[in-house]
C-alpha cells in the first residue's frame, strides 16, 4: 500500500452503547424490562401488576410465595393497581356491586408501547438509561361483570418507568363518555424489608389519619419516625404533595416516595393473626419482611366530567 503524506485519518467509530431490553414471556402473560446496568422489573398483564423490581442486585418489592399469578385472582404483593374503588364499594348506588378494590387489579391489560431514553455518557463510561412501559385498560376490554358494575365509558393508561435509581408509576384516567363519574385510585405497593421491627416511616408527623384497626377512628400522627409494632392499617389524608415519605431500616433511609397529585397514603401490615388468615399469604411469617406504603386518592372521590382527565403517580427512589 502506498504511504500518502496527506492520507485522511480514519473516521472514529463510537462503540454502540447497550440499551434496555424488553421481553415477553413465552405465554405472553408478562413482560420483563432490564437496564444495561442490571436494574429490572417484571409486570404481569393481569392487573398490570408489577411483581418484581430489582435494583443494586436486591429485590425491592415483596411478593407472597403463595401469590396467584395465573389471572384467576388479584396478586398478593408487588404493586397492584386499585381502581375505581378503594376497599369495599358503597353499600348502595350504581357501583355497589364492584368487587373490593375494584376491577383494575383483576383485569387483563393491553401492552401499548415501550420507549427508552438515555442521558449523556458519564466519565466512567456508563449512561443513565431508562425504559417506560405503557399499559391500557378501557370499558371495551373489561369483563361483562365489571361493565355491569361500572357502567361508564373510560380509558386508563398506566405508565411504568424504570431508571437506575428509581421506579415511576403514573396512572392517567379519562372519562370517554357523556356522563360524569367519581372514582378512587391507589398504588398498593408492597415493599420488602429485612425486619419489620427495625423499620420506620417518616414524613407523616402532624398529619391526620384514620385508624382502621381502631374502628376507623380519626387520629393525629405524633411520630416523626413511625414504627410498625403490631397490626397496622392507617389512611393518612391530605398530605403535602412536596413532602417525601421515607422508609428506613435500622435508622438508615432505604426508600423515598415522592407523590404527584395523590394526597393520601395508606400504611398497612397484617401482622401475624391476619396474615395467617389469608390463603395467598406466605411464608407464614412473611409479615415480618414487608410493609405496604401506598400512595393514592382514597379519602374522598375524584370526579371526572365528560372528556376530562386525571393523572397521579409516584416515584420511588432507592437510597441504599
Amino acid at each position: 500500500m502506498v504511504d500518502r503524506p496527506k492520507k485522511p485519518s480514519a473516521i472514529p467509530v463510537s462503540p454502540v452503547a447497550p440499551t434496555p431490553q424488553v421481553q415477553f414471556s413465552d405465554d405472553n402473560s408478562r413482560l420483563t424490562a432490564v437496564l444495561p446496568t442490571g436494574e429490572s422489573i417484571e409486570v404481569l398483564l393481569h392487573g398490570a401488576t408489577i411483581i418484581s423490581w430489582k435494583s443494586g442486585g436486591k429485590e425491592i418489592l415483596f411478593l407472597s410465595e403463595k401469590a396467584v399469578l395465573d389471572g384467576s385472582k388479584p396478586v398478593r404483593g408487588g404493586i397492584p393497581l386499585v381502581f375505581p374503588v378503594f376497599g369495599p364499594p358503597p353499600s348502595s348506588g350504581a357501583i355497589s356491586s364492584l368487587p373490593q378494590h375494584g376491577f383494575a387489579r383483576s383485569s387483563r391489560w393491553e401492552f401499548l408501547d415501550k420507549s427508552t431514553s438515555e442521558s449523556e455518557t458519564t466519565p466512567h463510561g456508563s449512561s443513565d438509561n431508562s425504559v417506560k412501559l405503557d399499559f391500557g385498560l378501557s370499558s371495551s376490554n373489561i369483563s361483562a361483570d365489571a361493565r355491569k358494575a361500572w357502567p361508564y365509558s373510560f380509558g386508563l393508561i398506566y405508565s411504568v418507568t424504570l431508571g437506575r435509581t428509581g421506579l415511576e408509576t403514573t396512572l392517567l384516567v379519562r372519562n370517554e363518555g357523556q356522563e360524569s363519574f367519581s372514582f378512587q385510585v391507589l398504588l398498593h405497593s408492597y415493599f420488602r424489608v429485612q425486619d419489620i421491627s427495625r423499620t420506620t416511616i417518616s414524613g407523616l408527623n402532624g398529619t391526620t389519619y384514620f385508624d382502621k384497626v381502631k374502628g376507623a377512628s380519626e387520629q393525629q400522627e405524633t411520630n416523626s419516625e413511625l414504627p410498625i409494632s403490631g397490626e397496622t392499617d392507617r389512611v393518612y389524608s391530605s398530605l403535602a404533595a412536596d413532602k417525601p415519605i421515607t422508609i428506613s431500616e435500622g435508622g438508615a433511609p432505604r426508600l423515598e416516595i415522592v407523590r404527584d397529585n395523590l394526597e393520601d397514603l395508606v400504611v398497612w401490615n397484617p401482622w401475624d393473626q391476619k396474615a395467617g388468615g389469608m390463603s395467598d399469604f406466605g411464608p407464614k411469617d412473611g409479615w415480618k419482611n414487608m410493609v405496604c406504603v401506598e400512595a393514592g386518592a382514597v379519602s374522598g372521590w375524584q370526579k371526572l366530567d365528560a372528556g376530562d382527565t386525571f393523572e397521579g403517580g409516584q416515584v420511588v427512589k432507592t437510597l441504599s
